[in-house]
C-alpha cells in the first residue's frame, strides 16, 4: 500500500532535501502519488509569518471554536481490533459523546486544519469577508494533540474538516498529510473521520479514504438553488461527484476484501453527509424528500441537520427572532429515524398540501392520528412492520414481541417489560381484543392526552351498577352547572347564605 510513498520519498532524497514545496509536490506527481511524510516537508506549506506567532493552544482554542457548526454525533459504525504494534483501537459504537457550550453534540477531538477559506458562503463565520482571527495546525500538530489527547484518554478518535486553502486539492494534500503521518508514523490506529473538500482531485480523495474510518461530503443546503444564493463558489454537481466517487470506492473495496481478505479497506465506516436548515425557505417535505433521495441513490450512512445560526449580518440570510430552528431540527432527526428504521417514506409522512412538520407531536405521532383507522392494533397478531408504525414501539421492542408472543400472549404488563412505551401506545394498541383503558379513537381526544403530559391514563367515565354515568350532580358549591350556564341570583344567595 505504501510502496508509492516509499518511491517518492527517495526520489525527493536524490534530488535533494532543499527543494521547495511545489517541486516536492511536482516530483511525488511524477511517480503517480502523494507524498506525506518528513521528506515533503508539508509541514511548512503554511508560512510561519502567519500562524508561527501563536501557540499550539491558542490555535487550538480557535479552530475548536470554529469548527463547532460541523455536526458529527456519530459512532464510529466500524469494528477494528488493534494490531498490537500501533495504539487504539475502533470497536462499534465506541465513540465518546460530549456536549458543547451551545447545547450541540460533538464527539471525538473535533477541529479545523485551518480556518482560512477563499471562499465566501454568505452562511459561514470563516467566510473570506469576515474578520476573524486566523489560524492554522501543521499536520504534525494535527498528531501531536491528537495522540496527547488519546493517552490522556480524553478522546477516542479524530474528526477533522478545514477551510479552503489556496484550493481544494492543495488543502485535501495538507488534511492527507496529517493522516498519513497519524497512521504510519504515530502508529494511530483508532477512529478517524475526515470531511472531503469539493472539487479536490479524485486521486487525493481515493488515497485518503484508505486512510480513515469516515469521510463525509457536505452538501450544505437543501437545494441547487439555495447554494446559488448563498454560497455563490459551490455547486450541487460539484457536491455530489466526490459523494458518487465515495460510494463507488466503497462498494469496490468491498468486492476487494470478499476475494482478498487483507485488501486495504475504503472508508468502511461509510460516507455521511450535513444540510443546513431554516437559511432558505425549503419545507420541511423537501427536506426529507432530498435525505430520502441521498439515503437511495448513495448509500449514506447518515444525513445531519443543522439549525440554522445567525454568525453574519447579511441581508440574503434570514432573521431568526425565536433564535435558531432547533424544534425543527429535532423533527427532522426524529423523521429521518423513521426513514431509516422504520419503513417510512417521505410521501407518507409529509406532502405538497402538507409541508411541515406538527410541531406539538412527532411525526410517528403524528402519522398515526391521521391513520386512525388502522388501529387500535392487535399486538398478539400484528405484523412487525406495522408494530413499527405504531407510536411507543421501537425497532428493539417491536422485535421482543415478535419473539415473545411465539411462547403466549402477551399481555399490558409484559409490553410493559419489553419496553414499550405504553403512555403514547395505549391509544392505539390492544391485547387480545382490549385496550388498556377504555379510549376513545378520535384524533381531537387522542391529541389532548398526548399532550397533556401529566395525565398518566385517560380520564375514565363513572359507573353506577354497571351502567355508565352521563349526568353530573349538581352542587350549591358549584360555579358553573352541569348545563355549562352561569348560576342564578337565587342560587349565589344560597351560597352566601352557606357562607360559599
Amino acid at each position: 500500500m505504501f510502496e508509492k510513498e516509499k518511491m517518492v520519498c527517495s526520489s525527493i532524497a536524490e534530488k535533494g532535501a532543499k527543494k521547495s514545496d511545489a517541486e516536492v509536490l511536482a516530483a511525488s506527481r511524477e511517480i503517480g502519488g502523494y507524498l506525506p511524510g518528513e521528506c515533503a516537508r508539508r509541514e511548512n506549506i503554511i508560512s510561519a509569518d502567519r500562524t508561527g506567532q501563536l501557540s499550539v493552544m491558542e490555535k487550538l482554542r480557535i479552530l475548536t471554536d470554529a469548527a463547532k457548526y460541523d455536526v458529527a454525533c456519530t459512532s464510529s459504525g466500524v469494528e477494528r481490533k488493534g494490531s498490537g504494534k500501533g495504539m487504539g483501537n475502533t470497536k462499534l459504537a465506541g465513540i465518546c459523546h460530549s456536549f458543547s457550550a451551545d447545547g450541540r453534540c460533538i464527539s471525538l477531538l473535533k477541529i479545523l486544519f485551518t480556518n482560512y477559506c477563499i471562499y465566501d458562503c454568505k452562511y459561514c463565520i470563516n467566510r473570506s469577508s469576515n474578520d476573524v482571527e486566523r489560524t492554522a495546525f501543521t499536520p504534525d500538530e494535527i498528531c501531536e494533540l491528537t495522540m496527547n489527547f488519546y493517552k490522556r484518554n480524553y478522546i477516542e478518535g479524530l474528526f477533522l474538516s478545514s477551510g479552503i486553502i489556496k484550493d481544494p486539492t492543495y488543502t485535501m494534500e495538507l488534511i492527507y498529510t496529517a493522516i498519513w503521518k497519524l497512521r504510519n508514523m504515530h502508529r494511530f490506529e483508532g477512529y478517524i473521520h475526515v470531511k472531503a473538500i469539493p472539487g479536490a482531485a479524485p486521486e487525493i480523495i481515493y488515497r485518503l479514504g484508505l486512510l480513515v474510518d469516515r469521510m463525509s461530503v457536505n452538501l450544505e443546503l437543501p437545494t441547487g438553488e439555495g447554494l446559488r444564493n448563498l454560497a455563490p463558489n459551490k455547486s450541487r454537481g460539484t457536491i455530489l461527484k466526490p459523494m458518487r466517487q465515495i460510494q463507488n470506492g466503497i462498494i469496490s473495496s468491498k468486492e476487494e476484501v470478499a476475494l482478498y481478505r487483507h485488501a486495504p479497506q475504503f472508508v468502511p465506516a461509510g460516507q455521511s453527509t450535513q444540510m443546513i436548515i431554516g437559511a432558505t425557505p425549503e419545507s420541511d417535505y423537501q427536506i426529507v424528500s432530498v435525505a430520502e433521495s441521498l439515503y437511495k441513490k448513495f448509500a449514506l450512512k447518515r444525513v445531519f441537520y443543522s439549525a440554522f445560526v445567525r454568525v453574519n449580518e447579511d441581508k440574503m440570510l434570514p432573521a431568526l427572532p425565536g433564535g435558531p430552528p432547533l424544534l425543527r431540527e429535532h423533527r427532522l432527526y426524529q423523521a429521518d429515524f423513521l426513514l431509516r428504521y422504520y419503513g417510512f417514506e417521505a410521501g407518507e409522512l409529509l406532502s405538497e398540501a402538507r409541508p411541515n412538520f406538527n410541531v406539538f407531536l412527532d411525526p410517528k405521532c403524528d402519522w398515526a392520528l391521521r391513520h386512525l383507522k388502522l388501529f387500535p392494533m392487535e399486538v398478539n397478531a400484528a405484523p412487525y412492520e406495522m408494530l413499527l408504525r405504531v407510536p411507543g414501539i421501537g425497532v428493539k421492542s417491536a422485535q421482543r414481541i415478535v419473539k415473545g408472543r411465539r411462547l403466549g400472549s402477551l399481555q399490558f404488563d409484559d409490553l410493559k417489560k419489553i419496553g414499550v412505551v405504553l403512555k403514547r401506545a395505549l391509544y392505539f394498541i390492544c391485547c387480545n381484543g382490549k385496550m388498556m383503558y377504555r379510549t376513545k379513537i378520535e384524533e381531537d381526544y387522542i391529541t389532548r392526552n398526548l399532550l397533556d403530559t401529566d395525565q398518566k391514563r385517560p380520564p375514565q367515565p363513572d359507573f353506577i351498577d354497571g351502567r355508565e354515568v352521563t349526568f353530573k350532580q349538581l352542587s350549591l358549591f358549584d360555579d358553573v352547572t352541569s348545563a355549562g350556564m352561569l348560576t342564578t341570583p337565587v342560587q349565589t344567595g344560597l351560597l352566601r347564605q352557606a357562607g360559599g
